[in-house]
Protein backbone atom coordinates (compact mmCIF):
# COMPACT_ATOMS: atom_id res chain seq x y z
CA UNK A 1 0.00 0.00 0.00
CA UNK A 2 1.05 3.14 -1.11
CA UNK A 3 1.29 6.40 1.20
CA UNK A 4 -0.99 9.12 0.69
CA UNK A 5 -1.14 12.84 1.15
CA UNK A 6 -3.35 12.26 3.93
CA UNK A 7 -0.80 10.70 5.82
CA UNK A 8 1.25 13.16 6.31
CA UNK A 9 -0.69 14.37 9.82
CA UNK A 10 -0.50 11.55 10.89
CA UNK A 11 3.49 11.58 10.68
CA UNK A 12 4.09 14.85 12.27
CA UNK A 13 1.35 13.80 15.19
CA UNK A 14 3.71 10.72 15.91
CA UNK A 15 6.77 12.49 15.12
CA UNK A 16 6.00 14.58 17.67
CA UNK A 17 4.96 12.22 20.41
CA UNK A 18 8.06 10.48 19.99
CA UNK A 19 10.06 13.66 19.80
CA UNK A 20 8.37 15.25 23.36
CA UNK A 21 9.07 11.03 25.07
CA UNK A 22 13.26 11.50 23.96
CA UNK A 23 14.01 14.88 24.24
CA UNK A 24 13.13 17.04 27.12
CA UNK A 25 14.70 20.98 25.49
CA UNK A 26 12.06 22.77 24.12
CA UNK A 27 14.49 23.80 21.92
CA UNK A 28 16.13 20.21 20.20
CA UNK A 29 12.38 18.93 19.78
CA UNK A 30 11.99 22.21 17.34
CA UNK A 31 15.05 21.21 16.04
CA UNK A 32 14.22 17.82 15.31
CA UNK A 33 10.93 18.49 14.10
CA UNK A 34 11.82 20.60 11.43
CA UNK A 35 14.58 18.19 10.30
CA UNK A 36 11.36 15.57 10.13
CA UNK A 37 9.16 18.15 8.29
CA UNK A 38 12.03 18.47 5.67
CA UNK A 39 12.96 14.53 5.78
CA UNK A 40 9.01 13.85 4.61
CA UNK A 41 9.15 17.06 1.98
CA UNK A 42 11.68 14.54 0.10
CA UNK A 43 10.08 11.44 1.01
CA UNK A 44 9.02 8.30 -1.95
CA UNK A 45 5.45 8.24 -1.33
CA UNK A 46 5.01 5.64 -3.59
CA UNK A 47 6.54 3.34 -0.49
CA UNK A 48 4.33 2.64 2.21
CA UNK A 49 3.52 4.46 5.25
CA UNK A 50 5.65 2.14 7.69
CA UNK A 51 8.49 2.15 5.20
CA UNK A 52 7.88 6.12 5.56
CA UNK A 53 7.38 6.25 9.54
CA UNK A 54 10.40 3.67 10.01
CA UNK A 55 13.11 6.87 8.05
CA UNK A 56 11.26 8.94 10.64
CA UNK A 57 11.85 7.08 13.87
CA UNK A 58 15.01 6.65 12.80
CA UNK A 59 15.93 10.55 12.51
CA UNK A 60 14.39 10.92 15.86
CA UNK A 61 16.59 8.18 17.61
CA UNK A 62 19.51 9.37 15.89
CA UNK A 63 19.26 13.55 17.12
CA UNK A 64 17.61 12.28 20.55
CA UNK A 65 20.03 10.07 21.35
CA UNK A 66 16.72 7.64 22.92
CA UNK A 67 16.46 4.55 21.09
CA UNK A 68 13.47 3.04 22.69
CA UNK A 69 11.34 6.34 23.92
CA UNK A 70 8.30 4.16 24.41
CA UNK A 71 9.86 1.58 26.72
CA UNK A 72 8.16 2.11 29.82
CA UNK A 73 4.44 2.29 27.74
CA UNK A 74 5.46 -1.23 26.26
CA UNK A 75 6.29 -2.84 30.14
CA UNK A 76 3.12 -0.78 31.07
CA UNK A 77 0.82 -2.49 28.82
CA UNK A 78 2.07 -6.13 28.92
CA UNK A 79 1.53 -5.80 32.55
CA UNK A 80 -2.10 -4.17 32.33
CA UNK A 81 -3.21 -7.30 30.25
CA UNK A 82 -1.11 -10.02 31.46
CA UNK A 83 -3.38 -8.78 34.40
CA UNK A 84 -6.39 -9.20 32.55
CA UNK A 85 -5.01 -12.86 30.92
CA UNK A 86 -7.03 -15.06 33.65
CA UNK A 87 -10.13 -13.80 33.20
CA UNK A 88 -9.92 -13.28 28.75
CA UNK A 89 -8.92 -16.76 29.08
CA UNK A 90 -11.65 -17.51 31.34
CA UNK A 91 -14.04 -16.02 28.41
CA UNK A 92 -12.43 -18.48 25.84
CA UNK A 93 -12.79 -21.49 27.82
CA UNK A 94 -16.54 -20.28 28.31
CA UNK A 95 -18.17 -19.57 25.08
CA UNK A 96 -19.44 -22.19 22.99
CA UNK A 97 -16.92 -20.98 19.97
CA UNK A 98 -13.33 -20.55 21.99
CA UNK A 99 -11.79 -20.12 18.73
CA UNK A 100 -13.77 -17.69 17.22
CA UNK A 101 -13.77 -15.71 20.32
CA UNK A 102 -9.87 -15.92 20.63
CA UNK A 103 -9.83 -14.80 16.98
CA UNK A 104 -12.18 -11.72 18.35
CA UNK A 105 -9.95 -11.09 21.49
CA UNK A 106 -6.77 -10.88 19.60
CA UNK A 107 -8.36 -8.51 16.76
CA UNK A 108 -9.31 -6.21 20.01
CA UNK A 109 -6.13 -6.23 21.37
CA UNK A 110 -5.10 -4.12 18.36
CA UNK A 111 -6.29 -1.20 20.04
CA UNK A 112 -3.28 -0.78 22.01
CA UNK A 113 -1.93 1.37 19.28
CA UNK A 114 0.51 4.46 20.56
CA UNK A 115 1.24 4.98 16.36
CA UNK A 116 -2.55 5.37 15.53
CA UNK A 117 -3.69 6.52 18.98
CA UNK A 118 -2.17 8.82 21.43
CA UNK A 119 -2.92 6.95 24.66
CA UNK A 120 -4.45 4.05 25.66
CA UNK A 121 -6.38 3.44 29.07
CA UNK A 122 -7.29 0.20 30.38
CA UNK A 123 -11.02 1.76 30.09
CA UNK A 124 -10.65 1.70 26.20
CA UNK A 125 -9.05 -2.04 26.12
CA UNK A 126 -12.23 -3.12 28.38
CA UNK A 127 -14.60 -1.20 25.82
CA UNK A 128 -12.69 -2.92 22.98
CA UNK A 129 -13.42 -6.24 24.24
CA UNK A 130 -17.02 -5.70 24.89
CA UNK A 131 -17.75 -4.66 21.49
CA UNK A 132 -15.53 -6.89 19.85
CA UNK A 133 -17.35 -10.23 21.67
CA UNK A 134 -20.87 -8.98 19.64
CA UNK A 135 -19.46 -8.25 16.59
CA UNK A 136 -19.57 -10.36 13.63
CA UNK A 137 -16.52 -11.20 12.19
CA UNK A 138 -18.36 -10.98 8.59
CA UNK A 139 -19.90 -13.39 6.35
CA UNK A 140 -17.57 -16.81 6.23
CA UNK A 141 -14.41 -15.05 7.72
CA UNK A 142 -13.95 -16.83 10.55
CA UNK A 143 -15.10 -20.30 8.63
CA UNK A 144 -12.29 -19.63 5.79
CA UNK A 145 -9.74 -19.04 9.09
CA UNK A 146 -11.07 -21.96 10.79
CA UNK A 147 -10.71 -24.18 7.53
CA UNK A 148 -6.97 -22.45 6.81
CA UNK A 149 -5.33 -22.90 10.08
CA UNK A 150 -6.43 -26.53 10.31
CA UNK A 151 -5.07 -27.43 7.10
CA UNK A 152 -1.91 -25.43 7.48
CA UNK A 153 1.37 -26.85 7.94
CA UNK A 154 3.33 -23.98 8.89
CA UNK A 155 1.89 -20.69 10.31
CA UNK A 156 4.21 -18.04 10.72
CA UNK A 157 1.80 -15.07 13.31
CA UNK A 158 3.27 -11.82 12.56
CA UNK A 159 2.55 -9.46 15.77
CA UNK A 160 1.85 -5.78 16.36
CA UNK A 161 2.32 -3.80 20.01
CA UNK A 162 3.29 -4.90 23.31
CA UNK A 163 0.15 -5.29 25.42
CA UNK A 164 -1.67 -6.52 22.40
CA UNK A 165 0.54 -9.31 22.05
CA UNK A 166 -1.16 -11.48 25.02
CA UNK A 167 -4.07 -11.65 23.26
CA UNK A 168 -2.00 -13.10 20.52
CA UNK A 169 -0.96 -15.79 22.86
CA UNK A 170 -4.64 -16.29 23.58
CA UNK A 171 -5.26 -17.03 20.39
CA UNK A 172 -2.02 -19.08 19.34
CA UNK A 173 -3.13 -21.53 22.55
CA UNK A 174 -6.58 -22.33 20.50
CA UNK A 175 -4.36 -23.15 17.83
CA UNK A 176 -2.08 -25.34 19.01
CA UNK A 177 -0.80 -28.21 18.27
CA UNK A 178 -0.19 -26.85 15.15
CA UNK A 179 3.44 -25.36 14.34
CA UNK A 180 3.44 -21.86 14.89
CA UNK A 181 6.57 -19.31 14.29
CA UNK A 182 5.54 -16.07 16.44
CA UNK A 183 7.25 -13.10 14.46
CA UNK A 184 8.25 -9.65 16.25
CA UNK A 185 10.01 -6.71 15.27
CA UNK A 186 13.82 -6.88 15.06
CA UNK A 187 14.64 -3.61 16.93
CA UNK A 188 12.35 -0.73 19.08
CA UNK A 189 9.36 1.22 16.58
CA UNK A 190 6.73 3.08 18.94
CA UNK A 191 5.35 0.40 20.74
CA UNK A 192 5.87 -2.74 18.33
CA UNK A 193 6.20 -5.85 20.16
CA UNK A 194 9.97 -6.62 20.61
CA UNK A 195 12.18 -10.21 21.53
CA UNK A 196 12.18 -8.28 24.82
CA UNK A 197 8.64 -7.84 25.10
CA UNK A 198 7.14 -11.41 23.47
CA UNK A 199 9.81 -12.92 26.73
CA UNK A 200 8.12 -10.55 29.35
CA UNK A 201 5.18 -12.31 28.90
CA UNK A 202 6.47 -15.78 27.85
CA UNK A 203 5.11 -15.85 24.54
CA UNK A 204 8.94 -18.20 23.65
CA UNK A 205 7.66 -20.58 26.30
CA UNK A 206 4.61 -22.03 24.31
CA UNK A 207 5.80 -21.04 20.19
CA UNK A 208 9.14 -20.15 18.81
CA UNK A 209 9.69 -16.37 18.55
CA UNK A 210 12.01 -14.60 16.09
CA UNK A 211 12.62 -11.12 14.59
CA UNK A 212 12.60 -9.83 11.65
CA UNK A 213 15.55 -8.11 11.74
CA UNK A 214 13.76 -4.04 11.18
CA UNK A 215 12.59 -1.33 13.20
CA UNK A 216 9.95 -0.59 10.73
CA UNK A 217 6.57 -0.43 12.13
CA UNK A 218 5.47 -3.15 9.50
CA UNK A 219 7.12 -5.94 7.25
CA UNK A 220 9.06 -4.55 4.36
CA UNK A 221 9.99 -7.89 2.89
CA UNK A 222 12.72 -6.25 0.45
CA UNK A 223 14.47 -5.59 4.05
CA UNK A 224 13.76 -8.35 6.52
CA UNK A 225 16.34 -10.64 7.58
CA UNK A 226 17.12 -13.99 5.93
CA UNK A 227 15.94 -15.57 9.20
CA UNK A 228 12.69 -13.96 9.12
CA UNK A 229 12.29 -14.74 4.95
CA UNK A 230 12.98 -18.73 5.74
CA UNK A 231 9.90 -18.51 7.93
CA UNK A 232 8.14 -16.58 5.57
CA UNK A 233 8.55 -18.25 2.68
CA UNK A 234 8.25 -21.97 4.65
CA UNK A 235 4.93 -20.64 6.18
CA UNK A 236 1.60 -21.96 3.92
CA UNK A 237 -0.71 -19.70 6.12
CA UNK A 238 0.39 -16.50 7.82
CA UNK A 239 -1.18 -14.34 10.41
CA UNK A 240 -0.57 -10.37 10.18
CA UNK A 241 -2.07 -8.12 13.00
CA UNK A 242 -2.84 -4.49 12.56
CA UNK A 243 -2.33 -1.84 10.33
CA UNK A 244 1.24 -1.61 9.73
CA UNK A 245 1.80 -4.90 8.94
CA UNK A 246 -1.78 -4.88 6.09
CA UNK A 247 -0.09 -1.50 4.93
CA UNK A 248 3.30 -3.62 4.15
CA UNK A 249 1.77 -7.01 3.03
CA UNK A 250 -1.27 -6.37 1.29
CA UNK A 251 -0.26 -6.75 -1.92
CA UNK A 252 1.69 -10.01 -1.99
CA UNK A 253 0.66 -13.12 -3.37
CA UNK A 254 1.06 -15.31 -0.15
CA UNK A 255 -2.15 -16.97 2.21
CA UNK A 256 -2.46 -14.16 4.73
CA UNK A 257 -4.83 -13.48 7.08
CA UNK A 258 -5.20 -9.89 8.26
CA UNK A 259 -6.71 -9.07 11.75
CA UNK A 260 -6.83 -5.31 12.79
CA UNK A 261 -8.98 -2.69 13.70
CA UNK A 262 -9.23 -0.07 11.13
CA UNK A 263 -8.32 3.41 12.57
CA UNK A 264 -7.65 5.97 10.44
CA UNK A 265 -9.70 6.86 6.91
CA UNK A 266 -6.77 5.88 4.53
CA UNK A 267 -6.84 2.51 5.89
CA UNK A 268 -10.92 2.88 6.09
CA UNK A 269 -10.65 3.61 2.27
CA UNK A 270 -8.47 0.84 1.02
CA UNK A 271 -10.31 -1.80 2.69
CA UNK A 272 -13.98 -0.62 2.70
CA UNK A 273 -14.67 -0.66 6.01
CA UNK A 274 -15.47 2.00 8.75
CA UNK A 275 -12.84 3.51 10.94
CA UNK A 276 -12.92 1.52 14.46
CA UNK A 277 -13.90 -1.86 12.68
CA UNK A 278 -12.61 -5.08 13.26
CA UNK A 279 -11.09 -6.66 10.67
CA UNK A 280 -10.71 -10.16 9.51
CA UNK A 281 -9.50 -10.48 5.83
CA UNK A 282 -7.84 -13.06 3.86
CA UNK A 283 -5.69 -12.48 0.38
CA UNK A 284 -3.71 -15.03 -1.44
CA UNK A 285 -6.14 -17.98 -0.93
CA UNK A 286 -5.47 -21.18 -3.48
Amino acid sequence: MKTYLDCTPCFFRQALSATRRAVEDPERQENIMRMVMEQLSQADYSKSPPHLARDMYRLIKTESGDVDPFKDIKHESNRLVEDLYPELKDIVAQSPNPLETAVKLAIAGNVIDFGANHAVSSVDIHRSIDEALHVSLGENAFDNFHISVSKARNVLYIGDNAGEIVFDRLLIEQLLPQNIVYAVRGFPVINDVTLEDAKEVGMDKIVEVIHNGLDAPGTVLVECSDSFMREYDKADLVIAKGQGNYETLNDEKKHIFFMMKVKCPVVSSDVGLPVNSMMLREIGAD
